[in-house]
């Protein structure tokens, strides 16, 4: 018999009227609130660094849009107490309509990209908010935002709390500001709690690789202990902005398929997936609703579910060709930019660079970039240095969940001539440069630190790194084969010495036409060596390495190999003396 219990309070019945009473909505702030290290906010000297990139971010972003070429100014100022800083971010963008201004900066989940098929720095629409949130939390503080729209309006400028209960701002002390600095532009000020420290992972790195990957930006930058950086932009121009496209019918699922069914203007089926998709004709669009058994004159928002699955069988049906999604969405770095970019962040003896053609995963185009650097001023023993980057964005955490970290690690580098221990990154003076632009960059989490790995994106990423290893495989061979020779050449003038001596000796006199002979012979002899070297090593037909646009060699032995001349007096003032691995 079981015994009963005793001195204990009796169990208060639990009903379902009463669970219910306890169940409300949870705000998108409240939640994120609460889990702020999905957002990137997980340490102090993280959310500093994360502060900073998402306001960059938006800055460039802006400037692009509105086709200004973009100058941002970044201030750290310490704060009044231990473990807080001063946050300042200037633009000269096109600036922020008074209205907009508390939803952009104190509402998660509300931006302009996301849904915007084409590339950008920013996505989710939660990045600058949570970074305002993340201040509000840990100083109790509003933060400021200062905001001109032309030259002709006057500055306003705002403080602003996040109620992170319904997710919506509330504004304090708004006033407009007649004689502010820019004609037009944004500023954000917020206090937090953070640690600064230099590193690999800190904001100076962070800037440094911002105007590595922007070429056509101009930074300043101050940080806490009053040390400056400037970094000029080296291109008059922005990039050729990227166009806005419409869904590609291979990267729709069914759900989505059903949601715009029901949204779409258009009257019939066949003119929703002419109109409303990339890349399907009216033609291939009539073709889609026969095999789906479908009725051209259907109205969309009658479609069933199951309709709707035959359509969607029917779109990814084998004999259904559909081609790529263009690719004006995209707007790369460019061969040269990126070659001019690691010469001046780098200080090397080769370089090499190499653009993909934009490849599709899930129906979003997306385009590789990569740079590589060998040798000069590179430390020899230590693993390469791996840059990775997003839209033009530095990635500088979770490199070992990042899909370009292990396209990296997946590359044969000894056949290039370049050490590697198995499951480590390559050993020697190497820095590796990897550029992802998509639509839509699929990062592992809501903080976009690392890419997550589809297939297609370590495919071609796997593949530009194979085709510049390919050029630095042919520089690393020609400069072991000239070290061979240099080597025979002394071993030769050694013993050409001691036969000379030992021959004066015999003689009794000296021997000077002797010398010259043998030392001729030696060079005739050295130099067939290297030239039969040469031919057994030689490149096929047009693929000369000093031929080749994307590849600069700057010869430390003084070689003229005809290329351009990027020491440090050639470099533009302000960064010659401030290279990434110094700042690390």
């Amino acid at each position: 018999m079981a015994s009963k219990r005793t001195g204990t309070k009796p169990r208060t019945k639990v009903t379902a009227e009463t669970l219910s009473k306890k169940q409300r909505e949870i705000s998108v702030s409240e939640f994120f609130a609460k889990n702020r290290h999905l957002l990137g906010f997980d340490s102090l000297r993280k959310a500093l660094l994360t502060t900073v990139k998402e306001a960059v971010d938006n800055s460039l972003d802006a400037c692009e849009e509105a086709d200004v070429l973009p100058e941002i100014w970044v201030r750290i100022d310490p704060g009044e107490q231990d473990k807080r800083y001063l946050v300042t971010i200037r633009d000269n963008g096109p600036g922020i309509v008074p209205k907009q201004i508390p939803n952009i900066f104190g509402k998660l989940l509300y931006g302009s990209k996301f849904h915007s098929m084409k590339q950008s720095r920013g996505q989710q629409g939660i990045g600058i908010s949570a970074a305002a949130m993340y201040g509000q939390l840990t100083t109790g503080k509003p933060f400021s935002v200062t905001s001109r729209t032309g030259p002709r309006k006057k500055a306003l400028s705002m403080q602003v709390l996040i109620d992170t209960n319904t997710n919506k701002p509330k504004t304090l002390n708004e006033q407009e500001l007649p004689d502010w600095s820019l004609d037009h532009g944004t500023e954000l000020c917020l206090e937090l709690e953070a640690q600064y420290m230099k590193g690999r992972q800190s904001v100076d790195e962070f800037l440094y690789q911002v105007a590595v990957a922007n070429p056509h930006a101009q930074i300043h930058y101050r940080n806490p202990n009053g040390e400056t950086a400037f970094y000029p932009r080296t291109l008059s121009e922005n990039p050729e902005p990227p166009r806005e496209i419409k869904p590609h019918p291979h990267g729709v699922e069914l759900g989505v398929l059903m949601k715009m069914l029901q949204s779409t203007r258009q009257p019939t089926v066949t003119s929703f997936l002419s109109s409303d998709f990339s890349r399907v004709s009216p033609q291939l669009a009539s073709a889609i609703v026969k095999r789906a058994g479908l009725k051209p004159r259907s109205r969309p928002k009658t479609i069933v579910r199951s309709e709707a699955d035959a359509l969607y069988k029917a779109i990814n049906h084998p004999d259904t060709r559909i081609l790529a999604p263009p690719t004006n969405c995209l707007s790369p770095i460019g061969m040269q930019e990126l070659l001019s970019g690691l010469t001046r962040g780098v200080q090397a003896e080769f370089y090499t660079v190499e653009t993909r053609k934009p490849a599709v995963y899930r129906g979003n185009p997306f385009q590789v970039e990569v740079g590589i650097a060998w040798g000069g001023d590179l430390p020899a023993d230590d693993l390469a240095r791996v840059l990775r980057f997003a839209n033009r964005v530095p990635l500088l955490h979770q490199a070992g969940a990042c899909a370009i970290s292990k396209a990296v690690n997946e590359v044969s580098w000894k056949s290039y001539g370049v050490q590697k221990a198995k499951g480590a990154l390559p050993t020697g003076p190497l820095v590796i440069f990897v550029h992802l632009a998509s639509v839509w960059v699929p990062f592992s989490s809501e903080s976009k630190e690392a890419v997550a790995d589809y297939d297609e994106i370590r495919k071609e990423i796997k593949l530009a790194i194979q085709q510049c290893g390919r050029r630095l495989g042919q520089y690393v061979k020609r400069k072991v084969r000239a070290r061979n020779e240099q080597k025979r050449r002394e071993i030769f003038n050694l013993y050409i010495e001691e036969v000379v001596q030992a021959s004066e000796a015999i003689v009794g006199r000296e021997l000077p036409d002797f010398r010259a002979n043998l030392l001729s012979l030696a060079r005739q002899k050295t130099e067939l060596a290297e030239l039969l070297d040469e031919v057994q090593a030689k490149p096929a037909e047009g693929e000369e390495l000093g031929e080749q646009e994307n590849v600069l060699i700057v010869d430390p032995d003084g070689e003229d190999d005809g290329e351009a001349d990027f020491s440090a007096a050639a470099r533009p003032s302000g960064v010659a003396s401030q290279s990434m691995l110094e700042l690390s």
